[in-house]
Formats: structure tokens, C-alpha cells, sequence
């Protein structure tokens, strides 16, 4: 089989496409033929070998996949041959994976391989920061940074979802627009200087109530300045690269909260827990709360092209690359 292999941790362009050999499902495991898988940051960062935990070499990137079942291994559910499903499986850059068949999730119909494989980790942060950590309520107000990006554009179709309203904050007018396309309610520009001043006028008296937070950097403390009293600032990530430090006078003074989000140390702690979220998800899709779907779809052959574009901040959402139409 065809798969993407990282031989040593670099660009995205130093990564080289192998032959490998099928693989084989072994207890309680199933194998995937790989129709969709989805690319993120994340992504970008192991194969510089940048992410907090390296992953060994050489290795296949990518961990976000949906696909059908084409093989069973001893007493995984043979019930499952056939079905179209969704998982996360490390090594997803190549035409079959294995996972373990408790693993995945069966996908409804109308939820097509590329949408799914779109919302795996997206979603399910969203999911975990929004409900769990953030305790958002209906009619709260949202403000979503770095809004354009894979991770941002789930945050604002969820919030939509859940009944907030969603200040999306983006860098160009171009993801803007893919933000309102999502369903955002107002826009800001936060590359100006002043954007504060413009978020404030464009709120026109209403109150942050949540910060949805994957950049951090300088945009973070403004952020946490714009929240109403009582508050809750959501730490995502640092996909601006620099890590903020928030005197902690501030969040004394509005008496709000700053919440850490990190959804995968909470399913490495939690047995169950990443199954558990992703139910969630096929809930929120079968009920019409959320629509995942990617923001453009490439060859296999486009990965490393598009991880770099990832690296260089030229994707807009989330991209999927597709192995095989379904």
C-alpha cells in the first residue's frame, strides 16, 4: 500500500511517499481502507518534531481518518466489516490503518468520510472546552481567536450550535468571510493595533462572556481584557507560537476564570473519554447542531503541500485529503 512516510523530523516537503505492505488487524482490531483524512497543526508540529510528545521514526503522519472496514481481527465485532466509520489512528497518510475496534465510530448516513474525518480533533476539542471546560449557556457571548483556522471554525459552528452568540476574530477579510460562512455574528479584525477599540464598537455594549483561545501570544491578555466579570478564558493552544503570560492581578480584579483545555490529556486520562466525545459529535450531527465539513479537499499526493501551507499560515479551515471517493 501507498502511504507518507517521515523519515526524519523537518518541513513538510521532506516527507516521501512508500510501499509498505498491507496491514494486518490483530486482537480486537480492525483495518480501515482510508477514504478521508483531515490535517491539522498538530500534524505539522510532529513532523517537525515540535509536538510536546515526539513521536518515534520514522512514522506515517496524521491521526484523523474515515473510512470502511475491510478487515476483522479475532474478536473484534464482525459486525463491523463493511461499515463505513470514523477514528483516531496514528498513521492515517496511507491507503489502510488498524485500530482498535472500540475505537471507532460508525457514521451515520448522509455524514460523508470527508466531513468526518474534518471534525475528529476539531470537534471534539470544541466539544470538551465549549460543554465541559467553559460551561457555555445559551445567549452567552463568545469570542473565538484565531476563528479562521480548523480549530476556530469549530468552535464558532458549536457555539452557534449551542445557542451563543460568536464574535469571530481573524487576521484578513478573506477568513473573515469564511468565518461569517460559519455562522459567526461579528467580526473583528485583530492584526490591527487597535482591534480592541474596534471589537468594543462592534459589540455596541455587549459583553464577552467566554474566550475560546488556540493562538495565545499577544492576543491573548487583550483578549482576557475584553471579558465580562465573572468570565471564563479557554487556553487551547499557542498556534501564534509564544506563550502569554497574563498577570494574575487581572483575572482577581473581573473575578474570571482561566481554564485549561486540553482534550488530548483528558482522553489519555480518561478511559472511555474520546468515545464518549465523539458520540457527542454524531449526536450533534444527527440533531442538526453542528455541519463539519472541510474548507477544501486534496489529493494524496497535495499532503505535504498542504501541511506546509498549514506551516505558513496560507489554509483557511480545516483540509482533508481524500484517498478514495465515497
Amino acid at each position: 500500500m501507498k502511504a507518507i512516510h517521515c523519515i526524519r523530523y523537518g518541513e513538510p516537503e521532506d516527507l516521501i511517499f512508500v510501499d509498505l505492505p498491507k496491514p494486518r488487524p490483530g486482537a480486537n482490531e480492525i483495518v480501515i481502507a482510508v477514504e478521508a483524512v483531515g490535517l491539522g497543526f498538530a500534524d505539522v508540529l510532529n513532523v517537525r518534531g515540535a509536538y510536546q510528545v515526539k513521536r518515534p521514526l520514522p512514522f506515517i503522519p496524521a491521526s484523523e481518518v474515515a473510512g470502511s472496514v475491510v478487515a476483522c481481527g479475532a474478536n473484534a465485532p464482525s459486525a463491523l466489516a463493511g461499515r463505513r466509520v470514523m477514528a483516531l489512528a496514528e498513521g492515517a497518510l496511507a491507503e489502510e490503518v488498524v485500530v482498535g475496534a472500540d475505537q471507532c465510530i460508525t457514521l451515520p448516513t448522509g455524514f460523508g468520510s470527508a466531513a468526518a474525518a474534518s471534525s475528529l480533533i476539531n470537534y471534539s476539542t470544541a466539544i470538551f472546552g465549549l460543554e465541559s471546560c467553559g460551561a457555555l449557556k445559551p445567549g452567552e457571548v463568545v469570542l473565538v481567536l484565531g476563528a479562521s483556522g480548523g480549530v476556530g471554525l469549530a468552535a464558532i459552528d458549536l457555539a452557534k450550535g449551542l445557542g451563543a452568540e460568536v464574535v469571530a476574530a481573524a487576521s484578513s477579510p478573506e477568513k473573515l468571510a469564511a468565518c461569517r460562512g460559519y455562522g459567526a455574528d461579528f467580526l473583528v479584525d485583530y492584526s490591527t493595533p487597535d482591534w480592541r477599540k474596534s471589537l468594543e464598537q462592534t459589540l455596541d455594549g455587549k459583553k464577552i462572556n467566554l474566550v475560546y483561545d488556540p493562538v495565545g501570544g499577544q492576543w491573548s491578555e487583550t483578549a482576557f481584557r475584553c471579558l465580562a466579570p465573572g468570565g471564563r478564558h479557554l487556553v487551547v493552544g499557542f498556534a501564534g507560537g509564544e506563550i502569554p503570560r497574563i498577570p494574575l492581578n487581572r483575572p482577581l480584579l473581573k473575578r474570571s476564570s482561566i481554564v485549561g483545555v486540553d482534550w488530548g490529556g483528558h482522553v489519555r486520562a480518561t478511559r472511555g473519554a474520546a468515545r464518549a466525545i465523539l458520540e457527542r459529535l454524531i449526536e450533534l450531527v444527527r440533531v442538526g447542531k453542528v455541519d463539519p465539513r472541510p474548507t477544501a479537499t486534496h489529493a494524496f499526493e497535495q499532503a505535504p503541500a498542504v501541511l506546509s501551507d498549514i506551516l505558513h499560515r496560507r489554509s483557511i479551515g480545516k483540509p482533508v485529503i481524500v484517498l478514495r471517493s465515497t
